[in-house]
């Protein structure tokens, strides 16, 4: 089993960037540690961060398409800002038809107004919020468990 982790923009400067909101933890720390929780789950990542949509729509698009050969079982995605007005990335998890789980770092629901709204959560099958990045490996649980059809 394969599953596609997607960090959106401005993850790439974690560790840095209001740790009182996204914590202490690096994105390569991160990363790490979903390599090996999935490693112990019997399931590899392919992990990708872009800071640009487009980048972010490709590597949906890569992990597959409905009727074609896909390159992952399922997705979690952290689309960050993104995750509140990007129509372009609801669609693309739509159209390649994977099971996906959105997280988030920070409870975007005790944020600003703003972020309240997620355009990609109706078309997720779950998502986490504000658990940092243990947020990650319930995700990763949770998309194995849909690829098995737990």
């Amino acid at each position: 089993m394969k599953i596609l982790v997607l960090h959106g923009p401005n993850l790439n400067l974690l560790g840095a960037r209001d740790p009182e909101v996204y914590g202490n933890l690096t994105l390569k720390e991160i990363d790490s540690r979903i390599r090996a929780h999935a490693k112990k789950r019997g399931a590899a990542v392919v992990i990708h961060q872009s800071n640009a949509e487009g980048g972010i729509i490709d590597a949906i698009h890569r992990a597959g398409r409905k009727g074609s050969a896909k390159t992952c079982d399922a997705i979690v995605i952290n689309p960050g800002a993104y995750t509140h007005y990007s129509i372009a990335i609801r669609d693309a998890i739509q159209a390649v038809g994977l099971p996906t789980v959105e997280v988030h770092l920070s409870n975007i629901y005790a944020r600003e107004d703003f972020r309240h709204r997620s355009v990609v959560a109706p078309v997720c099958r779950g998502q986490i919020v504000g658990l940092g990045h243990t947020g990650y490996l319930f995700a990763i649980d949770a998309a194995i468990s849909l690829v098995k059809g737990e």
